[in-house]
């Protein structure tokens, strides 16, 4: 039954090889779980990174100016945005993109209180904390009732009947 599942009964507990202070097992090179995954993914990494550089040395023409075949060829080059020599409109253009992207709210819009992740976003599009969170609570300035009018007009659209002709 031992030989079915390929079962071995342990010897002995061996430390891991390199000497990470868990014990590692002989189906895994005497390493730990952890070693062995970080071996396994180096070892990935290397035969992608050599199978990646024969194909650019096999798709490339030889040239005589490269100076050993192993050459990595250059990373593309990024492309720089144009600076003139105003600098007043080179702040402007910074101060506009500032504000076109908000920042990250983390603070309760009433007692200023750190909110992090727990936050509630209310209708009227601030953030408020736990306490403040109701529209009663920080004067809200969204209008619930013109919303509710909408969503019921939508709802129930009117309908107007033909009128009868009187005998």
């Amino acid at each position: 039954m031992a030989e079915e599942h390929r079962f071995q009964a342990q010897e002995g507990h061996r430390l891991c090889a390199n000497n990470c202070g868990f014990f590692g097992s002989t189906a895994t090179m005497n390493l730990c779980s952890k070693c062995y995954r970080d071996h396994c993914l180096k070892e990935q990494q290397q035969a992608s990174i050599k199978t990646t550089v024969e194909n650019s040395l096999s798709a490339s023409p030889p040239s005589s100016s490269a100076p050993f075949l192993g050459s990595v060829p250059d990373p593309p080059a990024l492309a720089l945005p144009e600076v003139n020599g105003d600098k007043d409109a080179d702040v402007a253009v910074v101060l506009e993109q500032q504000q076109q992207q908000p920042p990250q709210p983390n603070r309760c819009s009433v007692c200023r209180k750190r909110i992090g992740l727990t936050g509630f976003k209310c209708r009227c599009g601030t953030i408020f904390c736990g306490t403040h969170r109701y529209p009663e609570k920080h004067g809200c300035s969204f209008d619930f009732k013109k919303v509710g009018r909408e969503e019921i007009a939508r709802a129930n659209p009117l309908i107007k009947a033909e009128k009868l002709e009187k005998i």
